[in-house]
């Protein structure tokens, strides 16, 4: 499959959390999800350790079944933004609705997205000290941003979602994770309708840029 024309800049500003662009008809191609992983793969990781392990998830059954518990997370999630976008106003209250009606989307449709992604890392977040949080999630994250610069290139849509992890000793149960692993994202994977994705709004770096002290 040819890679889209992107500049670096442009890959960097434009990979999207995209849900209602998922193409949830087609199928995803193994050898795609596995060349993005192989790119995740060169991202750092404290002490050069590569703690990861990744679960991609295609059979429609445990689809479902992680889909029904990211759905029980995401329903008091999705009541609790409504609340909060009740006091916005402006571009703002039309920005973070576009956001929940998306958020919603993919609520009711994760169950049909072709690939689900499960990034693990070997630990178990709950007994790490908080000032060593920090390091431990940096061993997986940037493999993580890899993996979806990696989809966006090759025309896969990607989102960063993380609310099944409410229920994530079931998920566990449900994929067969050991013990002594954390799960770090839940990212759903499927080509995109249309490619044409732009930079996103976003505060101005001056309300949040400090020089030398906050």
């Amino acid at each position: 499959m040819a890679l889209l024309d992107l500049t670096p800049e442009e890959l960097l500003t434009t990979t999207r959390s995209v849900r209602r662009r998922l193409d949830l008809d087609r199928p995803v191609e193994p050898e795609l999800i596995e060349e993005c992983l192989r790119i995740a793969l060169q991202a750092p990781s404290g002490s050069n350790r590569q703690g990861w392990h990744w679960i991609v998830v295609t059979d429609p059954e445990l689809r479902a079944g992680i889909a029904e518990y990211y759905r029980r997370s995401a329903l008091a999630y999705l009541d609790d933004a409504d609340r909060r976008n009740a006091g916005y106003t402006g571009d703002r209250a039309a920005i973070q609705g576009r956001v929940t009606d998306s958020a919603r989307y993919l609520t009711e449709n994760l169950h049909r997205v072709p690939v689900l992604v499960i990034p693990c890392l070997e630990g178990d977040v709950a007994t790490v000290p908080p000032q060593a949080q920090a390091g431990f999630w940096g061993s997986l994250l940037p493999a993580v941003w890899n993996f979806m610069l990696a989809a966006r290139l090759r025309g896969l849509g990607t989102a960063w979602t993380s609310l099944h992890l409410a229920y994530a000793g079931e998920v566990a149960a449900l994929l067969g994770i050991p013990p002594g692993y954390s799960q770090g994202a839940l990212i759903p994977v499927a080509h995109t309708i249309g490619t044409d994705f732009r930079p996103a709004a976003r505060d101005p770096l001056e309300t949040i840029l400090h020089r030398d002290r906050w």
